[in-house]
């Protein structure tokens, strides 16, 4: 579960420097060609939904009670 995590996460990076590129102006995604964009953010999409059900109980601070 940890390597699904991990890869979920670098996906949620992956997306969020997308976006803040497309904000910029810059479509690196897009880029890449229709198909393999839209794999792209089907990915990142399906991480970030990983993420809101499994988040609290990977992550150590949610766990606690620290956040």
């Amino acid at each position: 579960m940890k390597s699904l995590h991990m890869v979920a996460f670098v996906l949620l990076i992956v997306g969020g420097l997308a976006w803040g590129l497309h904000a910029l102006g810059y479509d690196v995604v897009e880029a890449l060609g229709p198909g393999l964009a839209k794999l792209v953010y089907l990915l990142v999409g399906l991480a970030a939904l990983y993420e809101i059900f499994t988040h609290k109980g990977n992550c150590k601070a949610c766990s606690v009670g620290k956040m």
